[in-house]
């Protein structure tokens, strides 16, 4: 396998070196011709007239001018719902192999389609992850070493004419061939639908892997580890795995978890950041120096970009029709923006739903920097989630917490507005200190949260629980493993009905 691994890492360097990095703004012009070009005689395209667009002196223009933003809701009951149905046409041409399903975190189940031309998007984007390992000066026999990607059931849900699953589900059972041998938990683990049961097999086979690098998101590899540590009684992770090198949280912010997660390990992991959704591969940390991701501008997706401010969004967190959207060409860097795309597999003009940091606009890196909708704003207060994080942070820190996952909501309560977070932690602190810290931190950082503080926003709570607690909610309402993510932010309603299930639990 060492001289496996040699082969395998000068073939990426030299692969990588020839092919190089495109000019963002050239690339994403020539992506979105493309895109209009192919689904131009679909029912879609010839609504908004595609072939006229392609003809227009200026594409991108006569694109945002014709064609409106949508986000799931919309593309759902306007198009989408169609292919379920069994059309072809609707929105990029053929019919439909696979479904998405994605229950995100604040909605029921949204079924996105994937197309073949998506399918093979995604594997370019893979490649394109591979060929950026050569940035990271990774010993040669890591490239021997097997990869362990924990995502959801690779067993899809079988319908008339289509497949179901999550998005990881789809991809991990279309690996290529050469991929297979460093692929685990293998097909057979992959297949389970059980999360328990899909750990517990997991922390059987672990003596019999090699692994060099873990994929999935940060909370379920966490719990994945531990019971691969408890089950094989070892002190780190690296007793049973010592050639683990790195780990690609896929697009999770990794603050949160850091604390707890490096218990696990007897030494530092390369985090190497991947953005994989449901609605297609966006980005991948090409660069050591940086933690920021590079948007793949030239592999099917073209993306468009309206400012995070309050002017820009309804309370609904959708984009305003008056609403100013720039392309790659146009943001600006250390500027936060709703991320909008247009895919080979029909999104158009599409809200994948999260906000995003430029970081380098050159490059056209950027960090995921929160949900639309879990932008709290209820009166005035204007958190994203990047700043609560930042917040999170700072207060492991001054509570000497492991804090594994947060909610949090303004309700309405006697009248008055009142903040509240629920924090799951490794033990249980004082929870009027705990609220203290963070009113002032956010205070100190936020001048809206600030002047909420003296208008409207009359209280701020906390309730600190174990961490367990929040993973049984999710257990029992969402599920555990796969693409479910925990909420951070929630509606009053949803908070109540949360709060309530939390307190339940003995």
């Amino acid at each position: 396998m060492a001289v496996l691994g040699e082969f395998i890492k000068k073939a990426i360097d030299v692969y990588g070196f020839i092919s190089g990095t495109p000019d963002p703004a050239k690339a994403q012009h020539e992506t979105l011709r493309a895109l209009l070009t192919k689904a131009r005689l679909t029912a879609f395209g010839k609504k908004y007239n595609f072939t006229q667009l392609l003809s227009s002196g200026n594409i991108v223009q006569a694109f945002q001018d014709s064609v409106p933003v949508h986000d799931y809701d919309k593309m759902y009951t306007d198009w989408w719902h169609y292919l379920l149905e069994g059309h072809q046409n609707v929105t990029w041409p053929g019919g439909q192999k696979y479904f998405a399903l994605s229950s995100g975190t604040t909605s029921h189940s949204k079924y996105i389609p994937v197309t073949d031309d998506m399918v093979e998007s995604i594997r370019k984007a893979a490649v394109q992850q591979v060929l950026s390992l050569k940035n990271f000066d990774l010993p040669a026999d890591f490239f021997g070493k097997q990869i362990l990607m924990l995502g959801s059931s690779t067993d899809l849900i079988e319908k008339d004419d289509h497949s179901e699953g999550e998005i990881s589900g789809i991809s991990a059972s279309n690996i290529p061939v050469w991929f297979r041998g460093y692929y685990k938990p293998g097909a057979e683990i992959a297949a389970l639908r059980d999360w328990d049961e899909k750990v517990k097999r997991i922390a059987e086979e672990a003596p019999n892997w090699d692994i060099g690098g873990l994929s999935g998101i940060p909370s379920w590899i966490e719990m994945m580890l531990k019971e691969v540590i408890s089950h094989n009684k070892l002190n780190t992770i690296h007793d049973i795995w010592p050639n683990l090198q790195v780990y690609t949280p896929g697009g999770v912010a990794y603050e949160p978890y850091k604390k707890s997660f490096e218990k696990l390990l007897a030494r530092p992991l390369i985090f190497i950041d991947t953005y994989l959704a449901s609605e297609g591969y966006i980005a991948t940390q090409k660069r050591p120096e940086t933690t920021a991701m590079a948007l793949i501008t030239d592999n099917g997706i073209f993306f468009e970009f309206v400012p995070f401010t309050p002017e820009n969004l309804d309370e609904e967190g959708r984009v305003k029709t008056e609403a100013k959207v720039l392309t790659i060409g146009e943001v600006e860097e250390g500027q936060e923006y709703v991320l909008l795309i247009s895919t080979v597999s029909g999104a158009w003009r599409y809200m994948i739903g999260d906000t995003v940091l430029i970081t380098d606009k050159q490059r056209a890196e950027i960090k995921i920097s929160g949900r639309t909708k879990h932008y709290l704003n209820v009166v005035g207060e204007q958190l994203s989630v990047h700043q609560m994080n930042a917040a999170i942070e700072q207060l492991e820190s001054e509570f000497d917490l492991e804090v594994q996952e947060y909610v949090v909501a303004t309700v309405l309560r006697d009248e008055d507005y009142v903040t509240q977070w629920i924090i799951g932690a490794d033990k249980v602190v004082d929870p009027t200190s705990v609220a203290q810290f963070l009113d002032n931190y956010l205070s100190e950082n936020n001048k809206n949260y600030k002047v909420a503080r003296t208008k409207a926003l009359k209280k701020v709570e906390a309730e600190v629980v174990h961490f367990d607690k929040i993973y049984r909610w999710s257990q029992e309402f969402k599920k555990l493993g796969g693409q479910a993510k925990i909420p951070r932010v929630m509606k009053e309603e949803d908070f109540l009905e949360f709060e309530k299930y939390i307190r339940s639990l003995v």
